[in-house]
């Protein structure tokens, strides 16, 4: 019997654990989720741009014939971000460069896990140019719109992936992370996000040293309990992944960002009306400036971040000539590699010498306060088009740095970070509340997150494009 509109929008309304309920119980099939994603996909897409590519045919296929799911997420669909590999499916990281190039032939430790628990990808969400911008604006596949706010952004670079669960085309969809992309776009829609641990999931891409050093994966959620499952689903150890409750916590409060400078004043209040129901909820918030050198931290990641877009600009530049850059790549991308052509060795050796001095800083709070509560942002989601790729390099990079002036810290360090959709700005857009602990403390996260969403709900809190509102 085919699946309704209103049948779809309504099981787009469960998360994950609960649409993959019905199967187990009989109530509906693998085939059934599939086809009801499919159709709330085709009802919310073309108002939002979240979907870069549809493979709805072999998500059938994989759903009329569901393998033994031993992660217990039989047939529940979920989308890939553009660039993680998958078999049969193209990886264009959000860039003409790739556009044109064949499907993938195989994936990885990560998606092999993810096939395992049951999971049906039904196809790749939006993300800005290899990552490289907190927002989802790429020339390749144009802007993705925010479902609480057309005109907002909705973050990046998992900006696709945080639209497609806001708006509840799927239950779950992939993020990756390599200097606030879990996080971000979490907080600009209004989803739980986690950034687990350097090495809190099993390999999702080749070997590269950067990469390895700030890059972890995981999926993005309306529910904690999704969200914690995919960690343990995908971590090296899933049993050392559990924690018990955390009890009571103390918790740094640090509102300022690595410039030592005060954040929008709607952020500065959602934080700390997050910082006031820990206290409600029996934790210790205390007061705290960041025990790192943040002008040193962010000509870190500044360096990192340009001698990625170099490595982009150098395989662009052998595979397709020189004269072929502008049509292949953004200015961003060109801009910020020329940028690093004149970072130097001392550049390199100060970059990880803040690596190791953040990692020791963090390491050392943490021995004192189990948690640090800051901004995941230094404002509200901003307009579409004030991070675009295609803004005079200057400007962009400056506004850029200042705007992800928190989240890089714990990619440098580590550490785990997870973004919190406890309240919003005074017009109703999304703020996120970033909690971050010390490495290999994902579970007290997760915890914590799980006291939180029990003490303020967010589940019934939909974006106007949605399935509450479709």
């Amino acid at each position: 019997m085919p699946i309704t509109r209103e049948d779809a929008l309504a099981l787009g309304r469960l998360d994950a654990h609960d649409q993959a309920r019905l199967v187990r119980s009989g109530e509906a099939s693998a085939a059934e989720l599939v086809e009801a994603a499919i159709v709330r996909i085709d009802c919310l897409e073309p108002a939002l741009n979240a979907v870069t590519w549809r493979d709805d045919a072999r998500a059938r296929e994989r759903a009329a014939r569901p393998a033994a799911a031993a992660g217990g997420w039989q047939g529940v669909p979920y989308l890939l971000k553009d660039g993680m590999d998958y078999a049969g499916l193209p990886s264009a990281c959000g860039s003409r460069s790739r556009a044109a190039e064949a499907p993938a032939a195989a994936g990885s430790a990560y998606t092999d896990r993810l096939d395992a628990a049951g999971l049906i990808v039904l196809g790749k969400s939006n993300a800005p140019e290899f990552g490289l911008l907190p927002t989802t604006e790429s020339v390749l596949h144009g802007p993705t719109l925010n479902p609480w706010h057309p005109g907002r952004s909705p973050g990046g670079s998992s900006g696709g992936a945080a639209v497609a669960v806001a708006s509840g085309m799927v239950p779950v969809a992939h993020a990756a992370d390599g200097g606030g992309s879990i996080r971000i776009p979490a907080a600009c829609c209004g989803v739980f996000g986690l950034k687990p641990s350097r090495g809190g999931n099993v390999r999702a891409r080749g070997v590269h040293i950067i990469e390895d050093l700030l890059a972890c994966d995981g999926l993005l959620g309306r529910s904690v309990r999704d969200v914690a499952h995919a960690f343990r689903l995908t971590h090296p150890d899933p049993e050392a992944a559990v924690e018990p409750p955390p009890g009571r916590l103390r918790i740094a409060l640090a509102l300022d960002n690595l410039a030592g400078e005060a954040p929008h004043p709607q952020v500065a209040d959602a934080v700390r009306r997050a910082a006031d129901l820990c206290e409600d909820l029996g934790h210790e918030v205390v007061p705290l400036r960041l025990p790192v050198d943040g002008e040193a931290v962010t000509d870190c990641f500044r360096t990192i971040w340009a001698c990625l877009a170099g490595d982009i600009v150098a395989q662009c530049r052998a595979a397709h000539g020189e004269a072929a850059l502008p049509d292949l790549l953004e200015p961003w991308t060109l801009a910020l590699a020329e940028w690093g052509t004149g970072l130097g060795c001392r550049d390199i050796e100060a970059m990880y010498l803040q690596v190791a001095r953040a990692t020791d800083a963090l390491a050392a709070l943490h021995r004192d306060c189990a948690v640090v509560l800051s901004p995941v942002l230094r404002a509200p989601p901003v307009p579409l088009g004030a991070l675009a790729p295609v803004r005079a390099f200057d400007g962009l990079m400056r506004d850029m740095f200042d705007y992800v002036s928190y989240t890089p810290l714990h990619n440098l360090a580590g550490t785990p970070a997870m973004s919190v959709p406890l309240f919003e700005s005074a017009d109703g857009l999304p703020i996120g509340a970033m909690f971050a602990a010390a490495r290999g403390r994902d579970g007290l996260l997760l915890q914590l997150a799980a006291e939180l969403e029990s003490a303020r709900p967010w589940a019934g809190r939909w974006p106007p494009r949605s399935v509450a509102h479709a």
